[in-house]
């Protein structure tokens, strides 16, 4: 089951990446997972989410803080 928590990161993340011009293959590829891992991600339909440190590694690569991804209070 994917959590309050996880569902906003997934967004965020998925927003920063089509802001950034990233296909999910490319986001894919830099974060050297599968190209399927990042499609069951977003889809939501997985209970597939992001680690702590591929949030880290997303950041990064896209050139953002990792407060831009992660909600300012709980959720």
């Amino acid at each position: 089951m994917v959590e309050p928590i996880d569902k906003y990161v997934i967004q965020k993340v998925k927003e920063k990446r089509l802001e950034a011009g990233y296909s999910q293959s490319r986001l894919a590829n830099e974060l050297e997972v599968s190209n399927g891992f990042i499609g069951m991600v977003e889809s939501g339909k997985y209970s597939q989410k992001y680690s702590l440190a591929q949030i880290s590694k997303i950041a990064k690569i896209l050139k953002c803080s990792i407060w831009e991804l992660v909600p300012e209070f709980p959720l």
